[in-house]
């Protein structure tokens, strides 16, 4: 095992796979050279791999999703950057009606494989405005068609990455930025970790948290700080593969405590904690002992002020009188 860095996660699981096998391609703004785009997720890969195999894009995120598109439909395997979660929009049409869609319309063009990568970086925290700082994983979610996963530390991105770029669907990578700098142990021998499988990231007896993306670690600080505060033994669990989305794990654990929280940094309305909770209300209701609470940003565009912006954000307090919510109840 050895401690590396979210961004070094990433970038060692794109580098793995890019030696292993030809086929994987890596296209992004500012991709080449000593750049490596916006964040340098990709510094130095143009280098070794070479101007064929990486590729520094126009400022067009519609335009090179279509080209990765292309290359996915012909043999290849495409990593694409789009820097911002917020220009995903710019290219809308090609994910949701080409992306998403195209092996179910082309089955005389033999096209029974997609296998693309589209990872952006979402969130708030970083004093980047209201047009740089969205987090609506759940909009992708609502596609099929699309798979889509938001790893919460520097081990299961490096993995789940891995298995993104094997899978034969186009995957959505979203990693939060506020986490690239994050530390933690992550195996020096070659590792997958599955898409499609939730993970029980702290045991509890009392209420169950599910946390998206950065809010898992938010929830595991708040746990924490519950058990020693009040004595309330919080279980918290990370989907980790938002879409297909392992529900079993998330029904068992409130099965056994009565109560859930959700928390995720995007919008309440119509977010990834209403989906979950509708899940259990269909399939465990009798099992709950409060209603669900569920725990996000305001309502509102990410704002630039500082003290805006963090009163606008998930934070560990926020979740904490969630919880105390639920357990009172």
């Amino acid at each position: 095992m050895k401690e590396i860095k979210f961004w070094q996660a990433f970038q060692g699981a794109l580098e793995e796979e890019m030696a292993k096998d030809p086929t994987v391609l890596y296209l992004g703004e500012d991709a080449g050279g000593k750049v490596g785009g916006p964040f340098a997720l990709a510094k130095g890969l143009q280098f070794k791999f070479g101007e064929n195999r990486v590729f520094d894009t126009p400022d067009s995120e519609g335009a090179y999703v279509g080209l990765a598109l292309g290359l996915a439909a012909s043999g290849f395997r495409p990593v694409v950057d789009i820097s911002f979660m917020d220009f995903m929009l710019v290219a809308m049409d090609q994910i949701i009606n080409m992306c998403a869609k195209l092996r179910y319309m082309a089955g005389a063009a033999n096209v029974d494989k997609l296998p693309m990568v589209i990872h952006t970086m979402a969130g708030g925290g970083r004093r980047a405005g209201a047009q740089h700082s969205a987090h609506f994983e759940n909009w992708f979610v609502n596609v099929p068609g699309l798979k889509v996963v938001a790893p919460s530390n520097p081990y299961d991105v490096k993995g789940i990455v891995k298995s993104a770029i094997r899978d034969d669907n186009p995957v959505i990578v979203v990693k939060h930025k506020f986490i690239l700098s994050m530390k933690g142990m992550v195996p020096e021998e070659e590792f997958l970790v599955p898409l499609g499988k939730s993970f029980v990231k702290r045991e509890g007896t009392d209420v169950t948290i599910v946390g998206i993306s950065h809010a898992v670690n938010l929830a595991l600080q708040a746990a924490e700080k519950l058990q020693k505060e009040d004595g309330i033994s919080a279980e918290v669990i990370d989907p980790l593969t938002l879409s297909p989305l392992d529900k079993e794990p998330i029904l068992e654990s409130v099965k056994k405590t009565g109560k859930l929280v959700t928390v995720h940094e995007a919008w309440i309305p119509c977010g990834m904690g209403a989906e979950i909770g509708a899940i259990v209300y269909e399939e465990c209701f009798d099992y709950l002992q409060a209603p669900l609470v569920r725990v996000g940003s305001t309502f509102n565009p990410k704002p630039y002020s500082p003290g805006m912006e963090d009163f606008s954000l998930l934070n560990v307090p926020k979740i904490m009188d969630a919880v105390r919510r639920a357990v009172r109840s």
